[in-house]
């Protein structure tokens, strides 16, 4: 493990605590410039994301619309009623988007694989990068608004769901994550992810703003401009190991 990925892990809440947690409930509102593009012009605008951080696993309450949720396990999203019953889904979801370019329209599978995959990764990080495939090294230093952030450069396998194959990760001092850069496969998209106003849930931190921006290829960024995507997160409630086991002892 490189020294600062050690260093993110304890400053976000800790390796040790996080292998035992065992489900996110997240509530946040998500709009943006790329979802107007795509023909879902309202995003999300009241959304619970329950998130399995092990399996892993997402289901969105709800989605597209009240009655019906999305729900996404590795190479497969679906569509089921709140009675359980499966509508719609989709095999093999990344080849859904083959041919598409940046203002194909989206249906809603597509839609759902997109946001589910990715609050998958936002939500886990930075412990997401431990996970067994991926690869990380430092790379250079970055100064961004006065200050100075180190950076992770990583590479995923082909079988984990993500924006790309190599994506760099830009830390503060204090080892949280400022900026994410990478090109979304499925989007066409060559960003920058910034996160601000972190808050502790349950001694984890999380930013409770993410904003989503164009990058330059000299790795500027639109700063002025609208934003591609924008996440506001309202709460986090974390479930674990030890929690289950008080409850079953009662």
């Amino acid at each position: 493990m490189i020294e600062l990925l050690n260093l993110a892990l304890d400053a976000n809440g800790g390796l040790d605590r996080w292998r035992k947690v065992t489900r996110l409930d997240v509530r946040l509102r998500l709009s943006g410039s790329l979802f107007e593009l795509k023909g879902y012009p309202d995003g999300l605008r009241d959304v619970h994301v329950i998130i399995d951080p092990i399996a892993p696993s997402v289901e969105l309450v709800p989605f597209p619309r009240n009655g019906t949720r999305g729900l996404f396990v590795p190479s497969q999203v679906w569509l089921q009623s709140d009675d359980g019953k499966r509508n719609d889904e989709l095999l093999d979801p990344k080849h859904a988007y083959d041919g598409h370019i940046r203002s194909t329209p989206w249906n809603d599978l597509q839609f759902l694989y997109f946001i589910a995959y990715a609050f998958w990764n936002y939500f886990t990080m930075p412990f997401f990068l431990m996970n067994s495939g991926i690869v990380c090294t430092e790379g250079a230093e970055h100064i961004e608004s006065g200050e100075i952030w180190r950076s992770i450069k990583a590479e995923f396998p082909a079988d984990i769901d993500t924006h790309s194959k190599e994506q760099t990760f830009y830390f503060d001092n204090k080892g949280f994550l400022q900026r994410h850069d990478y090109f979304t496969d499925v989007a066409k998209g060559t960003v920058a992810h910034y996160c601000h106003d972190y808050r502790c849930f349950d001694g984890f931190w999380f930013p409770t703003r993410r904003r989503v921006v164009s990058r330059r290829d000299d790795g500027t960024t639109v700063l002025s401009g609208s934003s591609t995507v924008l996440i506001d997160i309202d709460s986090v409630i974390i479930s674990s190991s030890s929690d289950e086991e008080t409850l079953k002892g009662k």
